[in-house]
């Protein structure tokens, strides 16, 4: 418990990347072009999938749906960070700070459901393609992406009542470019257990059974493709689960280096690159990813502009 004569913070201080203004002219450059190429990349994905009658599939409404989501996690984190870096903006209220643990819990959760909803479509195309009209049917797809915000939801609350339970006496510094609520919880001055439990909770209820998910269906997959005879039909079916699998590898690594492995104060500037890859990068390259390595993705782009 805090001492009696605790002042509680009314703000965090973000410690960013760098003091040294050339380094932060560079960053934010970076960071600006990322975020730009992020922005039309996902628009370009969801205006791309809406308007395409090719790609009206199960698959492509996860992808519309992941490209939602990763617009939203870039917004909430990318512009406060450039301001970080450009105008050594440090300070975030108290208040902005529960708001961003909120919504960037609800939504790496809701990313969770989704790559493994992703990775089921995958294998049922796959492994069962006579029954895939039957088991991705509109109306399971739809039903599979609500549950999807609403378990990203349930999380967000839980890990905001979580923080809201937490005390932070004088003058808080997050080595980090975003409020985290693991990093808030190593800093807070007050009993941590009941964050912890929601913590712990949350992840063994709701990151574990995705990846779970992600791995069964994959060694599915890769055991059916390998029992293929033909060596074009081999290739095809790696084709339409490697953008997949390089996002998935991606993200999820990032993820388990942040949060499941053990870590000394010497990772705390490995942590923010790792935090840069799942929250800024990541959300970059999914839609480049897709397009890039998609022929069907590429199809749909020539139809809509002969249209035109």
């Amino acid at each position: 418990m805090p001492g009696s004569n605790c002042t509680q913070a009314t703000e965090f201080s973000l410690a960013g990347f760098t003091e040294d203004p050339a380094t932060q002219v560079t960053l934010f450059l970076l960071f600006l072009l990322t975020y730009l190429v992020t922005i039309l990349g996902n628009l370009g994905m969801i205006t791309l999938i809406r308007a395409s009658p090719l790609l009206h599939s199960p698959m492509y409404y996860f992808l519309g749906n992941l490209a939602f989501v990763n617009l939203c996690t870039s917004t909430i984190i990318t512009p406060r960070m450039l301001a970080g870096v450009l105008l050594g903006k440090k300070g975030m209220a108290y208040a902005w700070c529960m708001a961003q643990v909120f919504t960037i819990d609800l939504f790496l959760v809701t990313e969770c459901f989704l790559l493994a909803m992703m990775a089921y479509d995958r294998y049922v195309a796959i492994c069962h393609p006579l029954l895939y009209p039957l088991v991705m049917s509109p109306e399971r797809c739809s039903h599979l992406v609500t549950g999807s915000y609403l378990l990203g939801l349930t999380n967000g609350v839980g890990q905001a009542i979580g923080m809201s339970s937490l005390s932070f006496c004088g003058s808080s510094t997050i080595h980090l470019f975003f409020c985290d609520i693991s990093v808030l919880i190593s800093h807070s001055t007050s009993d941590t257990t009941l964050s912890l439990i929601i913590l712990r909770t949350a992840s063994s209820l709701l990151g574990v059974p995705t990846i779970l998910v992600v791995l069964a269906s994959y060694v599915a997959i890769i055991s059916t493709i390998l029992s293929i005879s033909s060596a074009e039909g081999k290739r095809k079916a790696f084709s339409t689960c490697t953008s997949h699998l390089t996002t998935v590898s991606t993200f999820y690594g990032a993820l388990i280096f942040m949060y499941l492995i053990p870590r000394s104060h010497s990772f705390r500037g490995v942590d923010k690159w790792a935090a840069v890859l799942y929250t800024v990068v990541t959300p970059m390259l999914n839609p480049l990813i897709y397009s890039l390595r998609n022929q069907e993705v590429k199809e749909a782009w020539k139809r809509l502009r002969k249209t035109k």
